[in-house]
């Protein structure tokens, strides 16, 4: 996954927002999604830097009705009426995995638009809900490619979707453990996805 310069219209994320919300080391509440298309045509894709940027979670804090990131990315999604006779690429990076609910809304889509491939990378897993490893196998079956985010993918959102352009040299800051953290992570994912966690 090769990383390239943020566009320069498109709102990036604050340095510290990302840090707090993408890290193993906090437990926030908030869910920000990270996302961008491409139009896949052949072996190659053309990124569509129009559709690409961040959104977060609503809550009553926020003065709205609570709502979780995916719906609200579902819901934009459905408004760039993307052409069906094209073929795209979905890659989204969120900071919690969907829940059970999340997950089915996420299935329904992809059953219903052939067109898309959906990729997702998680920086952890939500089990605060029972039934979530159901909801995850579910988003797997309907041709979801889910997955916890490496280094690699930290990296290519901070290059990416992150506000640093102060300091054209400042390198993604990993927190502690972190690739041991996104191991066991994606070892758990896998269990699940195997149906070997219940």
């Amino acid at each position: 996954m090769a990383a390239g310069p943020a566009p320069e219209a498109r709102p990036l994320m604050n340095k510290q927002t990302f840090l707090h919300n993408f890290s193993h080391l906090n437990c926030p509440r908030k869910t920000y999604l990270c996302y961008e298309v491409e139009l896949l045509v052949g072996e190659n894709s053309i990124p569509l830097d129009e559709f690409a940027g961040f959104l977060r979670n609503q809550g009553a804090a926020m003065g709205l009705e609570h709502r979780h990131a995916e719906p609200i990315f579902l819901e934009w999604m459905a408004s760039w009426n993307l052409d069906k006779e094209l073929r795209y690429r979905v890659t989204c990076f969120i900071s919690w995995s969907p829940c059970p609910d999340c997950a089915d809304e996420l299935a329904e889509f992809l059953r219903a638009n052939g067109h898309v491939y959906l990729r997702i990378f998680a920086a952890r897993i939500y089990d605060r809900f029972s039934g979530y490893e159901a909801g995850l196998r579910a988003l797997n079956a309907a041709g979801a490619e889910v997955a916890i985010m490496t280094f690699q993918e930290f990296e290519y959102c901070w290059k990416n979707f992150v506000d640093h352009q102060q300091d054209e040299v400042e390198s993604f800051p990993p927190w502690d453990n972190l690739v041991v953290r996104s191991e066991e992570l994606s070892q758990r994912l896998a269990g699940i996805l195997q149906n070997q966690e219940d």
